[in-house]
C-alpha cells in the first residue's frame, strides 16, 4: 500500500487540508456565480456548512486519533488495511453527499454516517488497553458528533426539519472536543517550549476548577443544542463557557510563546474558541450575529487548532524538529484574519457580505494551500528511524 496508508496522520492530515482547499473553492465558485448548478440536493450554504463540519472536522479527527489513542495506551497502532479502509468510508461519505442530488437520501446517509462508527469502533478497542475516564469520554464526543449530523440526514431525508439544529449540535460537538484537547495540549505543550528555552522559566498554570468547567460546559452546550434546548438556555451555557475558556487561556502564559509560531497557533485556536463560544451565547441570548459567532468557531477554532494541531503532529512523527516551516507559520496567521473578514460579512451583511465571504475563502485556502505545499513531503516520504514527539 502507499505510504500514506502507513500512519493515520498521513492520509487524513493530508485529506484534511486538501478537502479545506476544495471544498471552500467550490463554496466560492457558487457565491460568485461561477457554478450555479451543483449536484447536491441540499441548499449550497446547507452543503457547505455540513461539509466543513462533518467532512474537513472529521478527517481532522480521524487522523488525530488514530495517532493519539495508540499512544495513551500502548495499544498496537492500526494497520494500513484498516487506514485505508476507513479512510475510503471518509472519502465515500464526500462523494455520497456531493452526489446527493441523484443518489437516495437514505443511501446518502448510510454512506456518510459510516465512518465516524468504524473509527470509533477502532478507538474503543484502543481505549480498553488502558481505559481511563479523561480518555474513555472521547467516545462520547465522537458519539455526539455522529447523532448531529444523523439529525441532518433525517432532515434531508425528509423525516425531520432537523437539519439546522444538527448543524449546530456538530459544530459546537467538536468545539468541545476541541476544549478538551486543547486544554490538554496547548499548556502542556507551552510548558515544554518555555522550559526548553529556559529551565527556569515560569509555566502555565493548571486551576483545576476552571479545568473541569473548561469541559464540562462546552460538552453541554453541545448537547443541550442536540435536544433541541431552549436557545436562551444553551446560550447561557455557551457565554459561561466561552467566559471560562478565556479564563483557562489567562494562565498559559500567552505572551510567552510569541515567538514560537509552532505553540502560539494552538493559543490562538484556543482564543478563538473561547471567543466563539462567547460570542454564540450572546447571539442565544438576542445579541449579536450568529452567523458571525458560527464562523468565529467553525474558522478560527476549528480551523485553527487542526491546522495547529496536524502541522506539529506531522512534523513531530516524522521525526523533525518541533518547528513550524515559514509557510505554516504564515498560514497560521492566515486564519485570524480570514476569521475577521468573515465576522465582519455577517455583522454589516449589506455591501461586505460579498468581498467578505470571499476575502475569507481565499484566505482559508491560501492557509491550507500553504499547509499542504509545506507538508506533502512529510506525509509521503519515509519516516526517519530517529522520530520526535508530537
Amino acid at each position: 500500500m502507499t505510504i500514506l496508508f502507513r500512519d493515520g496522520w498521513r492520509v487524513f492530515f493530508a485529506a484534511a487540508g486538501l478537502y479545506a482547499v476544495a471544498s471552500v473553492a467550490v463554496w466560492l465558485c457558487w457565491i460568485a456565480g461561477v457554478t450555479p448548478d451543483l449536484p447536491f440536493a441540499p441548499p449550497p450554504q446547507m452543503w457547505h456548512a455540513h461539509e466543513m463540519i462533518f467532512g474537513f472536522a472529521t478527517a481532522a479527527l480521524g487522523g488525530f486519533f488514530l495517532t493519539a489513542v495508540p499512544n495513551w495506551t500502548g495499544a498496537k497502532a492500526a494497520p494500513e488495511r484498516f487506514i485505508a479502509i476507513v479512510s475510503g468510508l471518509w472519502l465515500a461519505g464526500r462523494v455520497a453527499v456531493w452526489m446527493s442530488g441523484v443518489l437516495p437520501p437514505v443511501l446518502v446517509a448510510v454512506i456518510d454516517l459510516a465512518f465516524l462508527p468504524v473509527l470509533g469502533a477502532k478507538v474503543l478497542t484502543q481505549l480498553l488497553k488502558r481505559p481511563k475516564p479523561q480518555n474513555m469520554m472521547f467516545l462520547l464526543l465522537l458519539t455526539l458528533v455522529w447523532c448531529a449530523n444523523l439529525l441532518v440526514h433525517l432532515d434531508w431525508v425528509g423525516w425531520t426539519g432537523t437539519a439546522g439544529q444538527g448543524l449546530r449540535a456538530g459544530l459546537l460537538a467538536i468545539c468541545a472536543m476541541i476544549a478538551v484537547l486543547g486544554g490538554r495540549v496547548t499548556p502542556a505543550f507551552t510548558r515544554n517550549a518555555l522550559l526548553r528555552a529556559d529551565p527556569a522559566a515560569a509555566v502555565p498554570a493548571s486551576r483545576r476548577p476552571l479545568e473541569v468547567a473548561g469541559v464540562a460546559l462546552p460538552i453541554l452546550t453541545a448537547a443541550l443544542v442536540l435536544v433541541g434546548a431552549p436557545d436562551v438556555l444553551a446560550g447561557a451555557v455557551a457565554l459561561a463557557a466561552g467566559i471560562v475558556a478565556a479564563l483557562r487561556l489567562s494562565g498559559w502564559r500567552t505572551r510567552a510563546t510569541l515567538g514560537d509560531p509552532i505553540v502560539w497557533s494552538l493559543h490562538a485556536g484556543y482564543a478563538m474558541l473561547a471567543l466563539g463560544l462567547f460570542m454564540w451565547g450572546l447571539a442565544g441570548l438576542g445579541i449579536g450575529s450568529e452567523v458571525g459567532a458560527v464562523h468565529v468557531l467553525g474558522i478560527g477554532a476549528v480551523g485553527g487548532m487542526t491546522l495547529a494541531v496536524m502541522s506539529r503532529a506531522s512534523i513531530g512523527h516524522s521525526g523533525r524538529t518541533l518547528r513550524a516551516p515559514g509557510p505554516v507559520a504564515l498560514a497560521y496567521a492566515l486564519i485570524p484574519l480570514a476569521v475577521a473578514l468573515r465576522w465582519a460579512a455577517a455583522t454589516w451583511p449589506g455591501s461586505l457580505y460579498i468581498a467578505g465571504n470571499v476575502g475569507a475563502g481565499l484566505l482559508w485556502i491560501g492557509g491550507f494551500a500553504l499547509y499542504i505545499v509545506a507538508l506533502w513531503p512529510i506525509w509521503t516520504t519515509q519516516r526517519p528511524t530517529s522520530q520526535g514527539a508530537a
